[in-house]
């Protein structure tokens, strides 16, 4: 997933940096509110994260002005007010959740995969298609046998579990390519488009012994379907 995080304090946004580009995400930072809109309207995010307390235009204001400007990324706020009021006003400008300083890393990935889930229509940290199971709070990945109950793991690389997870929560949609790409890399890390087709041959690799296909969408991106004749669930809605 790709996060914009817009914190002005470089000691702060380097360890929330870090933390979050451990834990899977592609991250960019921008010091300012003036900044963060240029690169929002330019480029595009999963997810935000954002203080309040910026110097020129404030998160508040940032958040409105996105708002305003037809942006419906989750935006999770950071501050150091704590008071009622400050949290009503963080909310009602459009944030979608807000945490006061200071904070532990885990619950802020937790808040971040509960946003992501929520924009997404999703009710679990565990996603699933067919057998396959991903299990975002633990990083874990496996294939359920529907006869023995019986569990295989799948070993994920980062940037393939980065993969996976789109694709889940694009299901039954298909992925797009470009935003497969993005979702992969910030603006400090160079990755070729044809990256996103050499980790959608991994996964094919671990996923078509257990009859879980990956379908190119020509001129689009890639679509999870069930192999040996059985119909993807978006099919099945739709009665192909």
């Amino acid at each position: 997933m790709r996060l914009l995080l817009v914190e002005d304090d470089v000691m702060v946004a380097s360890g929330i940096k870090l933390g979050l580009t451990d834990a899977g995400y592609a991250v960019d930072w921008v010091g300012s509110a003036e900044r963060a809109l240029e690169v929002a309207h330019a480029e595009s995010f999963d997810i935000a994260v954002i203080d309040v307390g910026l110097p020129a235009m404030d998160g508040l204001a940032l958040t409105q002005t996105l708002r305003k400007s037809g942006h419906t990324m989750p935006v999770l706020m950071l501050t150091a007010r704590d008071a009622l009021q400050d949290r009503v006003q963080g909310l009602d400008n459009g944030a979608d959740d807000y945490m006061v300083k200071p904070y532990e890393l885990p619950e802020l990935l937790a808040r971040l995969r509960a946003l992501l889930r929520r924009s997404q229509a999703a009710t679990s940290a565990t996603l699933s298609f067919g057998p396959l199971e991903l299990d975002t709070a633990q990083r874990q990945a496996c294939i359920r046998s529907a006869d023995s109950g019986a569990t295989v793991l799948i070993e994920l690389g980062p940037r393939e579990w980065t993969v996976m997870e789109y694709l889940l929560l694009q299901s039954p949609k298909p992925a797009n390519k470009d935003k497969l790409l993005q979702a992969l890399t910030g603006w400090d890390r160079e990755i070729t488009p044809n990256a996103v087709e050499v980790y959608i041959s991994r996964l094919r690799g671990k996923l078509e012994p257990h009859g879980i296909a990956l379908r190119a969408i020509r001129g689009f991106g890639y679509r999870l379907e069930l192999m040996g004749g059985i119909a993807s669930p978006s099919d099945a809605a739709s009665g192909v």
